[in-house]
């Protein structure tokens, strides 16, 4: 059972524990969860909300011609980005990390203080906002992100200072440069990185260097292809992971001209191995919502997921898998152990709202239901 497996693969990693240091960059977000309102019965949250994207899509469909009322009920504001999320369950697993991204300027936005009392910061710009709309069969992410256009490697430098920044790559175990997709110089700063910071830093075989491009259907193929070609250059320099939730994945495929397949466990090893061999990096990762399988250059691997559909939240989920898959490779576990971190963080941090500690995850990973 790959459970036992994970679970006896983590114990001995916690038995001789070791420091571990990220650099995560480099988006940031200001996150407001809503629920669409269906009907309305009071005031406040005396309402049943509209429980399907198809639902919601009927209702914008009859306002064609017409007009329409949307109200949108405000849950929670929570931080958000890619790197701000991953970053702060890195965090509560034990990695110490430095982020570099979009957090407040002059002064830190609010949400992002706890992570800012937990982790070295160095703020870009202002964060972009986002409002999540959850429906029980997925989000639609309504986004204002003209401040992510001020992200770019002068200003990272400019901020931090180039040395200071090349000082922070080098020591890190882990570099994670996610959220392709909404920050329109990612693959600027992929080049800089590429040609200015790692052919200067000591040579580490073992650094891992993670990408998550953020669902790239807004961008055109030629874009994605040019990302693709810049994160598979990085190989050079440690070993690269490249994480996508399904739909990213066969948006990938499309565009490297590769099959796409079904979502079963047969079609998801076939899907990450045909990317990975196309790309020539170390490891590919897919997680649907009910399962994840991931190929390296030894094979390919999956496990099914604690799926379920009663949550408190489910934005910012891919990002906890992608800091559980990647806290398992910082220990050192196996690939199929890694999905088991990957889906079990995943797992809890749904059902609770809070991202796990390792002890947190252990239990969970022993007792998930």
């Amino acid at each position: 059972m790959f459970r036992s497996r994970a679970l006896a693969e983590l114990r001995s990693a916690l038995a001789f524990p070791a420091a571990r240091r990220a650099v995560i960059g480099f988006d940031g977000f200001v996150d407001t969860i809503v629920s669409p309102v269906g009907l309305r019965r009071g005031q406040g949250d005396n309402f049943s909300p509209i429980p399907t994207i198809t639902d919601f899509a009927q209702r914008i469909t009859g306002a064609a011609g017409k007009s329409a009322n949307l109200e949108f009920y405000p849950r929670f504001e929570k931080l958000g980005g890619n790197a701000p999320i991953m970053g702060h369950a890195l965090v509560a697993a034990g990695t110490s990390i430095t982020i570099i991204a979009a957090l407040g300027r002059p002064q830190i936005h609010g949400v992002f203080a706890d992570l800012a009392a937990r982790a070295k910061t160095v703020s870009l710009c202002a964060p972009a906002m986002t409002t999540a709309v959850e429906f029980d069969d997925g989000k639609l992410m309504l986004g204002q992100m003209r401040s992510l256009d001020e992200v770019t490697y002068a200003r990272i430098c400019e901020t931090m200072g180039e040395a200071a920044f090349h000082a922070e790559l080098a020591a890190a175990d882990l570099i994670a440069l996610v959220n392709w997709t909404m920050v329109p110089n990612m693959t600027a700063i992929y080049e800089a990185v590429l040609t200015h910071a790692l052919p200067n830093l000591p040579a580490s075989p073992g650094r891992k260097l993670f990408f998550d491009l953020a669902d790239p259907e807004k961008r055109s193929a030629d874009d994605l292809r040019a990302a693709l070609a810049a994160i598979a250059r990085f190989e050079k320099f440690g070993r690269v992971t490249l994480g996508l939730n399904l739909k990213e994945a066969q948006q990938v495929a499309t565009a490297l001209g590769l099959p796409t397949a079904p979502e079963n466990e047969a079609g998801l090893c076939a899907l990450t191995t045909s990317i990975r061999a196309k790309l020539g990096v170390s490891t590919v990762v897919v997680h649907p919502r009910e399962s994840a399988a991931c190929a390296t250059t030894e094979g390919t691997w999956w496990v099914p997921g604690p799926y379920t559909t009663q949550t408190k939240i489910t934005t910012g989920a891919g990002d906890h898998f992608n800091a559980g898959f990647a806290t398992g490779q910082l220990l050192g576990l196996t690939p199929e152990s890694c999905l088991a971190l990957g889906v079990s963080t995943s797992g809890h941090y749904v059902r609770t709202a809070e991202s796990p500690t390792l002890a947190a995850l252990e239990t969970f990973l022993a007792n998930w239901r």
